[in-house]
């Protein structure tokens, strides 16, 4: 019998038992291989599956019904795994019946590669459907996160807490965050801030320096430039109205203030 490459050092390949060494492959593989179906990572599973099919082809023919039984082992171990992920199991149970009926029409190891490669595919789209639909609940609570424990923070730290909490890398939130709300983080950033500031402002008596320096922004004049972009109206104006006072409009005591309603005055006259 010509000599088996062996692509796996680790395992030992016994040409009387060739299929042994696929056992002990994918049983050395395992943790990774169910580790890549849990955070999606198909590239990494077509690392291991590929890996999996060199051994198969060293098999032969002859090998053929103990591969089938190997691999439906390894297909069943990961729809397991997927239904762990989330998956639900009456789908999961029909792609198992699935698998066992076109394994039966399998008659070649290249048929059985192609039906390996088919069965991972469905059990990581079954996965991934219901990541898809719950992508909302992590924009939701890394909203909260961005309210309840983020607003003191630079931007950048900010978004590292809010990717660690939530279970996402700064990346992902950033993608997660810009498909499902439109915004950036630091643009949901401001708004949490401007949110806390109004809440201060209706409910306290505490100077605007203090609220726009609790609320995370460090310069007073910025958070009213801030303030004014989203609300359409300045912090003072906004105390005024929700606690339900009349208020004057605020002129700044600067000489040219004074003189501008004058010289605007008399240039409508000429004009007239």
């Amino acid at each position: 019998m010509a000599k088996i490459e062996n692509n796996f050092p680790a395992v030992a390949v016994n040409p009387s038992r060739p299929y042994d060494s696929i056992r002990e492959l994918y049983l050395c593989e395992e943790p990774a291989l169910l580790a890549s179906l849990h955070r999606g990572d198909r590239r990494e599973a077509t690392r291991i599956i590929n890996l999996v099919l060199v051994h198969i082809y060293s098999a032969g023919h002859e090998r053929s019904e103990m591969l089938k039984i190997l691999l439906l082992e390894l297909v069943v171990m990961m729809s397991r795994a997927a239904v762990e992920a989330g998956a639900p199991q009456s789908e999961v149970i029909g792609f198992c019946y699935r698998h066992l009926t076109e394994l039966t029409a399998v008659t070649d190891d290249e048929q059985l590669s192609h039906w390996l490669r088919e069965a991972v595919l469905r059990i990581f789209d079954a996965v991934e459907r219901v990541r898809a639909a719950q992508v909302p609940q992590v924009v939701h609570r890394a909203i909260e996160a961005i309210r309840n424990g983020a607003m003191g923070l630079e931007v950048a730290q900010a978004r590292e807490l809010v990717a660690r909490q939530v279970g996402v890398s700064p990346r992902q939130l950033i993608q997660l965050l810009r498909e499902r709300t439109g915004r950036t983080f630091a643009d949901l950033l401001r708004e949490a801030r401007i949110e806390r500031a109004c809440e201060m402002l209706a409910k306290t008596d505490r100077s605007v320096a203090e609220i726009a320096h609790e609320a995370g922004f460090c310069d007073q004049s910025y958070f009213t430039h801030v303030f004014q972009k989203l609300k359409r109206t300045t912090p003072r104006q906004y105390r005024a109205v929700t606690r339900g006072q009349p208020h004057l409009p605020h002129i700044p005591d600067t000489p040219t203030t004074r003189q501008r309603p004058a010289k605007k005055y008399k240039a409508a006259k000429r004009r007239v």
